[in-house]
């Protein structure tokens, strides 16, 4: 089926075929010089402009720059209080304050042709200290005015209900206009996706308007669990589930099934890089920060290789049954332990290098 033109009034005439990834330098909105995407058009178009989001590989995008991370007295600390990056056009990943919350964590923003969606919510209810929805609601009337709309539905969901450093900031959102929330008991959520049935082995969707987000459960670290699929820049946004950092395994069992289960999903899908809910390793590997620290100076990148999926499968075999953490390069299990657990033990094969130290 043809792809419907890009913009809704007044636009060229389409053309038979579009092989281009991300948008055709024929249409008279990309002139020569100017990116090859849909959205390089004038400020407060005349009629709403329809994006492609069926892609030829990833959308293009940009990660390559260093975190805010925080200070070694939090009072200090002048950076802002909620970090945006676009990743692009239509793709925001915003990340809390360490100073504002010790495990600063991470949420998205994507944007459809017919509405968006926030993926997680933050650590802290306060608005005043957390700006979570004033930041949202600027990237929306910005995005607003340079897609010619008057208003745009969004959805709030969670990666887990359960998860206090993702669900804190919902509370913002209560009674904004135009806003769903995804409900947080499990029995709710999973009828809300059409998933009542079929959980935790189905997937539900989220149509954004010619992007269409997939709902995969992936109960392990949580019981309400899931990991949400972006086809248009072939991202998994995983949560608690999968991160740089320490993974608290809640069910073993569940853990490993919910991560085969991912590993099938990615087999039939392209998948870039998977985004997590936090950073807590270091850029050293096996080293990472221990809890409450508000000053991160030396973290590893958010994004990880789909491949690592293979790998958490094996390090989850090997822990499967016990009381016992497990460290490696990018990340370490703690399964029926405390999150502040330590071991002697370092892994053989990974190098056991002294990270600086930060003040």
């Amino acid at each position: 089926m043809m792809p419907q033109s890009p913009i809704s009034a007044a636009s060229p005439p389409s053309v038979s075929t579009r092989t281009y990834p991300n948008g055709n330098p024929e249409l008279q909105y990309n002139p020569p010089g100017v990116r090859n995407t849909d959205s390089a058009i004038p400020l407060h178009p005349k009629a709403p402009v329809m994006h492609h989001y069926d892609c030829e590989g990833p959308a293009p995008g940009d990660l390559a720059f260093r975190w805010i991370f925080g200070s070694s007295v939090a009072a200090t600390n002048r950076d802002p209080r909620v970090q945006v990056v676009q990743y692009n056009e239509d793709s925001f990943v915003l990340r809390q304050n360490v100073c504002v919350h010790w495990e600063a964590p991470f949420t998205y923003l994507l944007f459809g042709n017919k509405g968006a969606l926030l993926i997680d919510s933050g650590a802290t209810d306060n608005a005043q200290h957390y700006p979570l929805r004033a930041t949202v609601d600027a990237i929306i009337t910005r995005w607003s005015q340079m897609r010619g709309r008057s208003k745009v539905p969004l959805t709030v969901a969670l990666t887990s209900g359960e998860d206090v450093a993702q669900n804190q900031g919902l509370v913002q959102f209560a009674g904004r206009p135009d806003t769903v929330i995804v409900p947080r008991p499990l029995e709710v959520m999973k009828r809300f996706y059409g998933l009542g049935n079929s959980w935790p082995s189905g997937t539900g969707r989220i149509d954004l308007g010619d992007r269409v987000i997939e709902v995969i459960p992936t109960p392990g670290t949580h019981k309400d669990g899931v990991t949400f699929y972006d086809p248009y820049c072939d991202f998994l946004f995983t949560g608690d589930l999968l991160f740089p950092g320490r993974i608290n395994i809640g069910n073993d069992k569940d853990f490993l099934a919910s991560l085969e289960r991912l590993k099938a999903f990615a087999a039939t899908r392209p998948v870039k890089w998977i985004l997590g809910g936090h950073i807590d390793m270091m850029f050293v590997p096996g080293k990472y920060y221990r809890r409450f620290v508000n000053y991160k100076p030396y973290e590893r990148v958010l994004e990880l290789p789909p491949a690592i999926i293979d790998e958490v499968i094996e390090s989850t075999r090997e822990v499967l049954g016990k009381e016992t953490m497990l460290i490696q390069p990018e990340y370490v299990l703690f399964n029926g332990v405390s999150p502040d657990q330590r071991t002697r033990v370092w892994p053989q094969g990974v190098p056991n290098i002294t990270p600086p130290f930060h003040f």
